[in-house]
Protein backbone atom coordinates (compact mmCIF):
# COMPACT_ATOMS: atom_id res chain seq x y z
CA UNK A 1 0.00 0.00 0.00
CA UNK A 2 1.23 3.49 -0.82
CA UNK A 3 0.99 4.71 2.76
CA UNK A 4 3.69 2.26 3.91
CA UNK A 5 6.61 4.65 3.83
CA UNK A 6 8.94 2.73 6.10
CA UNK A 7 12.68 2.42 5.58
CA UNK A 8 13.50 -0.02 2.78
CA UNK A 9 17.16 -0.80 3.53
CA UNK A 10 19.47 -1.17 6.52
CA UNK A 11 18.82 -2.51 10.03
CA UNK A 12 15.41 -0.79 10.33
CA UNK A 13 14.04 -2.19 7.08
CA UNK A 14 11.29 -4.75 7.76
CA UNK A 15 12.45 -8.25 6.76
CA UNK A 16 10.31 -10.26 4.36
CA UNK A 17 8.00 -12.65 6.20
CA UNK A 18 8.03 -16.40 5.63
CA UNK A 19 4.28 -16.11 5.12
CA UNK A 20 1.39 -13.74 5.61
CA UNK A 21 -2.22 -14.30 6.59
CA UNK A 22 -5.35 -12.43 7.57
CA UNK A 23 -6.88 -12.91 11.01
CA UNK A 24 -10.54 -11.98 11.39
CA UNK A 25 -11.57 -10.33 14.64
CA UNK A 26 -14.86 -10.74 16.50
CA UNK A 27 -16.51 -7.84 14.66
CA UNK A 28 -15.20 -8.91 11.26
CA UNK A 29 -12.20 -6.56 11.22
CA UNK A 30 -9.40 -7.99 9.11
CA UNK A 31 -5.87 -7.95 10.53
CA UNK A 32 -2.67 -8.28 8.54
CA UNK A 33 -0.38 -10.87 10.15
CA UNK A 34 3.21 -11.74 9.31
CA UNK A 35 5.04 -14.90 10.38
CA UNK A 36 8.83 -15.03 10.39
CA UNK A 37 11.25 -17.80 11.26
CA UNK A 38 11.12 -21.60 11.28
CA UNK A 39 8.01 -23.65 11.96
CA UNK A 40 8.16 -25.46 15.28
CA UNK A 41 10.43 -22.88 16.92
CA UNK A 42 9.36 -21.14 20.15
CA UNK A 43 6.67 -18.57 19.37
CA UNK A 44 6.85 -14.83 20.00
CA UNK A 45 3.93 -12.48 19.31
CA UNK A 46 4.59 -8.76 18.80
CA UNK A 47 1.92 -6.05 19.25
CA UNK A 48 2.95 -2.55 18.13
CA UNK A 49 1.80 0.80 19.44
CA UNK A 50 -0.26 3.79 18.37
CA UNK A 51 0.57 5.12 14.87
CA UNK A 52 3.06 2.30 14.23
CA UNK A 53 3.00 -1.00 12.30
CA UNK A 54 4.82 -4.33 12.08
CA UNK A 55 7.75 -2.35 10.63
CA UNK A 56 8.37 -0.94 14.11
CA UNK A 57 9.60 -4.38 15.24
CA UNK A 58 12.09 -4.80 12.38
CA UNK A 59 15.13 -5.15 14.65
CA UNK A 60 13.46 -7.71 16.92
CA UNK A 61 12.08 -9.71 14.00
CA UNK A 62 15.45 -9.81 12.27
CA UNK A 63 17.25 -10.97 15.43
CA UNK A 64 14.66 -13.41 16.75
CA UNK A 65 13.57 -15.09 13.52
CA UNK A 66 16.80 -17.07 13.31
CA UNK A 67 15.55 -19.43 16.02
CA UNK A 68 12.03 -18.28 16.93
CA UNK A 69 8.71 -18.21 15.11
CA UNK A 70 7.90 -14.51 15.25
CA UNK A 71 4.31 -13.39 14.73
CA UNK A 72 3.72 -9.69 14.16
CA UNK A 73 0.44 -8.04 13.24
CA UNK A 74 -0.86 -4.60 12.31
CA UNK A 75 -3.37 -3.16 14.76
CA UNK A 76 -6.66 -2.26 13.08
CA UNK A 77 -6.26 0.85 10.94
CA UNK A 78 -2.49 0.64 11.07
CA UNK A 79 -0.07 -0.71 8.48
CA UNK A 80 -1.89 -3.14 6.18
CA UNK A 81 -4.90 -3.68 8.46
CA UNK A 82 -7.95 -1.72 7.25
CA UNK A 83 -9.51 0.88 9.51
CA UNK A 84 -12.58 -0.03 11.52
CA UNK A 85 -15.27 2.10 13.18
CA UNK A 86 -14.62 0.22 16.43
CA UNK A 87 -11.76 1.89 18.31
CA UNK A 88 -11.92 0.52 21.83
CA UNK A 89 -9.77 -1.48 24.21
CA UNK A 90 -12.22 -4.35 23.82
CA UNK A 91 -11.56 -4.29 20.08
CA UNK A 92 -7.81 -4.42 20.76
CA UNK A 93 -8.35 -7.47 22.98
CA UNK A 94 -10.58 -9.10 20.33
CA UNK A 95 -7.87 -8.54 17.73
CA UNK A 96 -5.12 -10.09 19.82
CA UNK A 97 -7.32 -13.10 20.52
CA UNK A 98 -7.98 -13.46 16.79
CA UNK A 99 -4.26 -13.37 16.00
CA UNK A 100 -3.44 -15.94 18.69
CA UNK A 101 -6.13 -18.32 17.44
CA UNK A 102 -5.08 -17.89 13.81
CA UNK A 103 -1.37 -18.51 14.35
CA UNK A 104 -0.94 -20.84 17.35
CA UNK A 105 -1.95 -24.46 17.74
CA UNK A 106 -4.38 -25.36 20.55
CA UNK A 107 -2.46 -25.13 23.82
CA UNK A 108 0.67 -23.72 22.19
CA UNK A 109 2.23 -20.97 24.26
CA UNK A 110 4.09 -17.84 23.25
CA UNK A 111 5.86 -14.86 24.75
CA UNK A 112 3.77 -11.80 23.94
CA UNK A 113 5.51 -8.43 23.72
CA UNK A 114 3.56 -5.20 23.55
CA UNK A 115 4.88 -1.69 23.03
CA UNK A 116 2.82 1.34 24.09
CA UNK A 117 -0.73 0.69 22.78
CA UNK A 118 0.42 -2.88 22.14
CA UNK A 119 1.08 -3.21 25.87
CA UNK A 120 -2.38 -1.82 26.52
CA UNK A 121 -3.72 -4.46 24.14
CA UNK A 122 -2.13 -7.13 26.33
CA UNK A 123 -3.66 -5.62 29.47
CA UNK A 124 -7.07 -5.44 27.80
CA UNK A 125 -6.84 -9.10 26.79
CA UNK A 126 -5.41 -10.41 30.06
CA UNK A 127 -8.66 -12.06 31.16
CA UNK A 128 -9.61 -13.43 27.74
CA UNK A 129 -9.78 -17.17 27.09
CA UNK A 130 -7.34 -17.24 24.16
CA UNK A 131 -4.84 -15.08 25.98
CA UNK A 132 -4.88 -17.32 29.04
CA UNK A 133 -4.47 -20.38 26.83
CA UNK A 134 -1.53 -19.07 24.83
CA UNK A 135 0.41 -16.54 26.94
CA UNK A 136 3.46 -18.06 28.61
CA UNK A 137 4.97 -14.69 29.57
CA UNK A 138 4.71 -11.03 28.64
CA UNK A 139 7.02 -8.09 27.97
CA UNK A 140 5.51 -4.62 28.45
CA UNK A 141 7.53 -1.84 26.81
CA UNK A 142 6.91 1.87 27.33
CA UNK A 143 3.28 1.62 28.31
CA UNK A 144 0.77 2.44 31.01
CA UNK A 145 -2.69 1.44 32.16
CA UNK A 146 -4.40 4.77 32.96
CA UNK A 147 -3.93 8.54 33.37
CA UNK A 148 -1.82 8.74 30.23
CA UNK A 149 -2.57 12.32 29.27
CA UNK A 150 -2.30 13.72 32.79
CA UNK A 151 1.09 12.09 33.36
CA UNK A 152 2.57 12.89 29.94
CA UNK A 153 5.42 15.40 29.87
CA UNK A 154 5.24 16.14 26.14
CA UNK A 155 4.17 19.68 27.04
CA UNK A 156 7.01 21.12 29.19
CA UNK A 157 4.89 22.58 31.98
CA UNK A 158 4.06 21.80 35.58
CA UNK A 159 1.41 19.10 36.05
CA UNK A 160 -2.12 20.42 36.21
CA UNK A 161 -5.28 21.12 34.27
CA UNK A 162 -3.64 23.41 31.73
CA UNK A 163 -0.91 20.94 30.86
CA UNK A 164 -3.45 18.12 30.60
CA UNK A 165 -5.65 20.23 28.30
CA UNK A 166 -2.73 21.21 26.08
CA UNK A 167 -1.42 17.63 25.94
CA UNK A 168 -4.86 16.40 24.92
CA UNK A 169 -4.91 18.96 22.11
CA UNK A 170 -1.42 17.98 20.92
CA UNK A 171 -1.91 14.21 20.98
CA UNK A 172 -5.44 14.41 19.58
CA UNK A 173 -4.61 16.80 16.76
CA UNK A 174 -6.33 16.21 13.44
CA UNK A 175 -3.54 17.96 11.54
CA UNK A 176 -1.82 15.91 8.83
CA UNK A 177 1.78 15.04 9.58
CA UNK A 178 2.86 15.53 5.99
CA UNK A 179 6.22 14.44 4.55
CA UNK A 180 9.17 13.51 6.73
CA UNK A 181 11.15 16.75 6.78
CA UNK A 182 14.03 17.83 9.03
CA UNK A 183 11.53 19.77 11.18
CA UNK A 184 9.23 16.74 11.37
CA UNK A 185 12.12 14.58 12.51
CA UNK A 186 13.04 17.09 15.22
CA UNK A 187 9.46 17.23 16.49
CA UNK A 188 9.09 13.46 16.53
CA UNK A 189 12.44 13.02 18.27
CA UNK A 190 11.50 15.53 20.97
CA UNK A 191 8.11 13.93 21.62
CA UNK A 192 8.95 10.24 21.40
CA UNK A 193 12.69 9.56 21.60
CA UNK A 194 15.70 10.14 23.82
CA UNK A 195 18.06 13.05 23.10
CA UNK A 196 20.87 10.71 22.02
CA UNK A 197 18.82 8.81 19.43
CA UNK A 198 20.79 8.20 16.25
CA UNK A 199 19.54 9.86 13.04
CA UNK A 200 18.73 6.53 11.39
CA UNK A 201 16.55 5.56 14.38
CA UNK A 202 14.69 8.86 14.18
CA UNK A 203 14.25 8.49 10.43
CA UNK A 204 12.83 4.98 10.78
CA UNK A 205 10.34 6.01 13.46
CA UNK A 206 9.30 9.14 11.57
CA UNK A 207 8.56 7.19 8.41
CA UNK A 208 6.47 4.66 10.31
CA UNK A 209 4.50 7.24 12.30
CA UNK A 210 3.91 9.53 9.32
CA UNK A 211 2.48 6.58 7.38
CA UNK A 212 -0.38 6.21 9.86
CA UNK A 213 -3.60 7.71 8.41
CA UNK A 214 -4.66 10.93 10.10
CA UNK A 215 -8.18 9.69 10.92
CA UNK A 216 -6.79 6.53 12.52
CA UNK A 217 -4.29 8.51 14.59
CA UNK A 218 -7.04 10.83 15.81
CA UNK A 219 -9.55 8.06 16.58
CA UNK A 220 -7.14 6.06 18.69
CA UNK A 221 -5.94 9.18 20.53
CA UNK A 222 -9.37 9.34 22.19
CA UNK A 223 -9.02 5.76 23.40
CA UNK A 224 -5.64 6.55 24.96
CA UNK A 225 -7.05 9.70 26.54
CA UNK A 226 -9.81 7.77 28.35
CA UNK A 227 -7.77 4.65 29.05
CA UNK A 228 -8.46 2.75 32.26
CA UNK A 229 -6.97 -0.74 32.26
CA UNK A 230 -5.89 -0.98 35.89
CA UNK A 231 -8.13 -4.02 36.25
CA UNK A 232 -6.36 -5.66 33.31
CA UNK A 233 -3.01 -5.26 35.05
CA UNK A 234 -4.32 -7.09 38.11
CA UNK A 235 -5.56 -9.94 35.89
CA UNK A 236 -2.26 -10.27 34.04
CA UNK A 237 -1.08 -13.19 36.12
CA UNK A 238 1.62 -14.60 33.83
CA UNK A 239 5.32 -13.74 34.33
CA UNK A 240 5.69 -10.18 33.07
CA UNK A 241 8.77 -8.02 32.55
CA UNK A 242 8.52 -4.24 32.25
CA UNK A 243 10.86 -1.96 30.28
CA UNK A 244 10.79 1.85 30.20
CA UNK A 245 13.00 4.71 29.10
CA UNK A 246 13.87 7.39 31.63
CA UNK A 247 13.35 10.09 28.96
CA UNK A 248 9.93 8.83 27.85
CA UNK A 249 7.59 11.82 27.57
CA UNK A 250 4.53 9.89 26.35
CA UNK A 251 4.50 7.23 29.08
CA UNK A 252 6.97 8.44 31.72
CA UNK A 253 8.58 5.89 34.08
CA UNK A 254 5.91 6.55 36.71
CA UNK A 255 3.68 4.26 34.64
CA UNK A 256 6.24 1.45 34.51
CA UNK A 257 6.75 1.64 38.26
CA UNK A 258 3.00 1.49 38.85
CA UNK A 259 2.74 -1.54 36.57
CA UNK A 260 5.60 -3.32 38.32
CA UNK A 261 3.93 -2.71 41.69
CA UNK A 262 0.48 -3.90 40.56
CA UNK A 263 1.37 -6.92 38.41
CA UNK A 264 0.71 -10.24 40.14
CA UNK A 265 3.92 -11.78 38.76
CA UNK A 266 6.38 -9.06 37.72
CA UNK A 267 9.76 -10.55 36.84
CA UNK A 268 11.53 -7.19 36.87
CA UNK A 269 11.46 -3.53 35.92
CA UNK A 270 14.23 -2.20 33.68
CA UNK A 271 14.60 1.58 33.34
CA UNK A 272 16.87 2.61 30.48
CA UNK A 273 18.82 5.85 31.05
CA UNK A 274 18.54 8.35 28.22
CA UNK A 275 16.02 6.30 26.25
CA UNK A 276 12.65 7.68 25.18
CA UNK A 277 9.32 6.10 24.29
CA UNK A 278 10.47 4.05 21.29
CA UNK A 279 12.36 1.41 23.28
CA UNK A 280 12.33 -1.42 20.68
CA UNK A 281 13.99 0.95 18.19
CA UNK A 282 16.16 2.92 20.61
CA UNK A 283 17.39 -0.11 22.59
CA UNK A 284 16.85 -3.02 20.17
CA UNK A 285 19.38 -5.44 21.65
CA UNK A 286 18.04 -5.02 25.17
CA UNK A 287 14.40 -5.50 24.14
CA UNK A 288 15.31 -8.52 22.04
CA UNK A 289 17.33 -9.91 24.95
CA UNK A 290 14.38 -9.53 27.32
CA UNK A 291 12.16 -11.47 24.93
CA UNK A 292 14.77 -14.21 24.63
CA UNK A 293 15.05 -14.42 28.43
CA UNK A 294 11.31 -14.86 28.78
CA UNK A 295 11.24 -17.55 26.10
CA UNK A 296 14.09 -19.42 27.74
CA UNK A 297 12.53 -19.23 31.18
CA UNK A 298 8.89 -19.89 30.37
CA UNK A 299 8.50 -21.88 27.14
CA UNK A 300 9.38 -25.54 27.23
CA UNK A 301 10.92 -26.66 23.95
CA UNK A 302 10.28 -30.29 23.10
CA UNK A 303 12.94 -31.85 20.89
CA UNK A 304 12.03 -34.26 18.08
CA UNK A 305 13.85 -37.07 19.89
CA UNK A 306 11.78 -36.68 23.07
CA UNK A 307 8.49 -35.93 21.34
Amino acid sequence: MSRLLHVDSGPYAPPAPARELTAVSADGARLHVEIHGPDGAPAVVLAHGWTCSTAFWAAQIRALATDHRVIAYDQRGHGRSPASPACTTDALADDLEAVLRATLAPGEQAVIAGHSMGGMTVMAASGRTAFREHAAAVLLCSTGSSQLVAASTVVPMRPGRLRTWLTRRVLGSRAPLGPVTPLARRILKYGTMGPGSAPDMVEACARIVHACPRKVRHAWSHVLDLLDLDHGVRELDVPTAVVAGTEDRLTPPVHARALAAALPHCTGLTELPGIGHMTPVEAPELVTGKIRELVHAHIQVVSEESA
